[in-house]
């Protein structure tokens, strides 16, 4: 589906439904953006030749160098940028790494009209389209959009980087206080997912520092669209060192917990010595009168059977009360 948005005659935008089917060959006047969502081969085709364009393969934007990702010649631009989007098919309460995906946006730009071709559905498209027909007159051309695109895109990473931060809060405060060791299981998942997702922001907020670094170097760029770049820009760069301490501070986080662990199995490694130690003399007593000699004074005594109970209890009772003295237990 084509989405096209076109600036009117009384300084408006418009936004239209273009649909390749109903055999509409021809293109309104003062494109200002053209949003190729879901797009067929056919669509993609139709707008290349119309504007002589080269738009690259869904495989081609995904790859991983530097010239797949950016790329400038005497005409246009085409940047290839990661998009994180949520999945609803898991819970929306909850930014987790297992609802968040990794899509590519294709951004071509070309006689100041923007084109992009998006597989998925994003909250910044609707913002930015919102913003296009609320707003027309801060929309001049199609740098303006992508320049807005990138600036809403950075927030919602922003957004994202302030629920990790908040999560990692609560993960330490539930490590230094809670005391069930069966919920370290959890605890240990849940720090793995935190870490993930600040990966997976941080690559996002380097992806988009590469592509606006080179716009910032670009001649079609005009000099208020640089100078919200660089705005923009600095936040990133902000947010990349966030998101450095955040890394940091969730592995001190899995360390306290580990430290947590090793600290609840010492104190079960000392419950059993201190029981081992404690039956030993009892052990002991029991093991000499059970041995099968004939002459065994004691086993002629009328109280000897009370008398072996009690001094097992005592041998028990002894080193409980040593170890406890010397704070041990």
């Amino acid at each position: 589906m084509l989405y096209i948005y076109t600036k009117t005659e009384n300084a408006l935008v418009q936004r239209i439904c273009f649909n390749l089917d109903e055999n509409i060959q021809k293109l309104p006047e003062n494109i200002l953006w053209i949003d190729l969502l879901h797009p067929s081969i056919a669509e993609i085709t139709f707008i290349a030749n119309k504007f002589d364009l080269e738009f690259p393969t869904k495989e081609e934007s995904q790859e991983i160098e530097l010239s797949a990702k950016y790329w400038e010649d005497n005409a246009t631009i085409t940047i290839n940028a990661h998009f994180l989007i949520r999945d609803y098919k898991h819970n929306e309460d909850k930014a987790s790494p297992n609802n968040l995906s990794t899509e590519i946006v294709t951004f071509t730009t070309a006689k100041n009209i923007l084109f992009t071709i998006r597989y998925n559905e994003f909250s910044t498209f609707e913002e930015i389209q919102a913003r296009i027909l609320a707003s027309p007159k801060n929309f001049e051309d199609g740098y303006d959009i992508i320049d807005k695109m990138f600036e809403v895109r950075v927030e919602k990473d922003a957004d994202l980087l302030e629920w990790v931060d908040k999560e990692a809060r609560r993960l330490r405060i539930s490590v230094l206080e809670k005391k069930d060791e069966y919920s370290y299981d959890a605890m240990l998942k849940d720090i793995s997912s935190l870490q993930e997702l600040n990966m997976r922001v941080r690559d996002s907020l380097f992806d988009k520092r590469r592509a606006m670094t080179s716009l910032l170097k670009s001649d079609k760029i005009d000099k208020d669209i640089k100078q919200n770049l660089t705005i923009v820009l600095k936040d990133l760069n902000s947010l990349v060192e966030f998101s450095v301490s955040q890394l940091n501070i969730l592995d001190n986080i899995q360390t306290i917990l580990a430290s947590q662990v090793n600290i609840e199995q010492n104190k079960i490694i000392k419950l059993f010595t201190v029981a081992t130690v404690a039956m030993m003399p009892p052990t002991l007593i029991g093991t000499i009168y059970g041995m099968n000699f004939k002459f065994m004074p004691e086993l002629d005594l009328h109280y000897a059977y009370p008398i072996v109970l009690f001094i097992m209890v005592v041998s028990i009772i002894l080193p409980v009360v040593f170890f406890k003295k010397k704070g041990w237990l």
